[in-house]
């Protein structure tokens, strides 16, 4: 998600800075986390991805780590962007569908869709996510900031054609004909492309009348077994093998994972963002996914050449070079 942002807005000449734990080389500028107070006075709009990645075992440390980067660098950016003599007009601050409970029945917006925590027969990481949500919202939303409008993103998974991303994952499985349905295959999925992520980013920063909490997902979410069955026809394979909950289980401690990420129904509706007027450029899965998949292909060949030119040498594209290493995101400024 980062690195979307950043490219797009360096790629529109917006004076865009990375605070990062360590310096890395970029097309933008990367800064230390200690000169977070100087890059903000001024600024126009703060963006804060920070927070470890889910993509782990819920083991006690994995657990702690989840918590406490998300809590503390919302905590911390209250604190200085309060004390500011010049902050940023707007603070977009991430959260997560997840925050939504199970939903196979109806979609959940953001005035009438419940929370989760607790239900009945859901497992324990199930409702140790959900709390991490509503503690990450609380820690964000629990000091007022006057002179800064704040804006949560509940975001459902952002697919990109970058190496590494959930895109690429699941194109993986298809690929080797695991493009079946994962588990009971009635799970809702929840995602939005790309360029949609972008334009809603670009909405929130112009509407200053939003604020408050936005679900960031297309406005189509459809079951597992559909959204897999489209992401094959994209990728030209006509069958995939299912894979079952005791199969995704057993896969998922050799991966370091959790199922939760595959089994819980996330049934999103962008219903801030439609209300404010947004048009998707991809509302239906199939078309999305051909896009990514067209993109993605585009890419490996670019590599490819780049490669052969390079005396073969492969050369990273450019989000791949410069993406959060696993584990972490980044936070965001940019200055329009």
């Amino acid at each position: 998600m980062g690195s979307i942002l950043a490219r797009h807005f360096h790629a529109r000449e917006d004076s865009v800075t990375v605070l990062s734990r360590e310096p890395r080389r970029a097309p933008w500028r990367v800064k230390l986390w200690d000169s977070l107070r100087d890059e903000l006075e001024g600024s126009d709009v703060c963006i804060n991805l920070a927070g470890r990645s889910v993509n782990c075992r819920y083991h006690a440390a994995n657990r702690r780590e989840i918590v406490e980067s998300r809590i503390r660098s919302t905590q911390f950016l209250n604190d200085v962007i309060g004390s500011l003599e010049r902050p940023p007009r707007l603070w977009i601050n991430a959260s997560t569908a997840t925050i939504y409970r199970h939903s196979l029945d109806r979609a959940m917006d953001e005035s009438t869709g419940e929370l989760g925590g607790h239900e009945v027969g859901a497992p324990e990481t199930w409702n140790f996510s959900i709390d991490v949500a509503k503690s990450w919202e609380e820690a964000f939303f629990s000091r007022a900031t006057p002179r800064t409008r704040k804006i949560a993103i509940r975001s459902a998974m952002t697919f990109s054609a970058d190496r590494g991303g959930v895109f690429d994952v699941l194109s993986g499985l298809v690929r080797r004909g695991f493009g079946g349905a994962q588990g009971p295959g009635t799970q809702f999925v929840s995602w939005i492309h790309e360029a949609d992520f972008v334009r809603a980013i670009k909405l929130l920063i112009a509407r200053e009348d939003l604020a408050g909490v936005v679900n960031l997902a297309a406005p189509n979410p459809l079951p597992n077994r559909e959204f897999m069955r489209a992401l094959r026809e994209a990728w030209g394979m006509r069958l995939g093998l299912p894979v079952p909950e005791w199969m995704l289980e057993m896969g998922a401690v050799f991966l370091r994972t959790e199922t939760e990420l595959v089994l819980k129904s996330r049934r999103v509706a962008p219903g801030r963002l439609l209300g404010a007027g947004f048009q998707f450029q991809f509302p239906e899965w199939p078309g999305a996914a051909k896009d990514l998949v067209s993109a993605f292909v585009a890419k490996r060949e670019n590599r490819v050449d780049a490669s052969s030119s390079a005396g073969g040498k492969e050369c990273s594209d450019e989000a791949n070079e410069h993406h959060s290493d696993t584990g972490r995101c980044e936070g965001y400024g940019v200055e329009r």
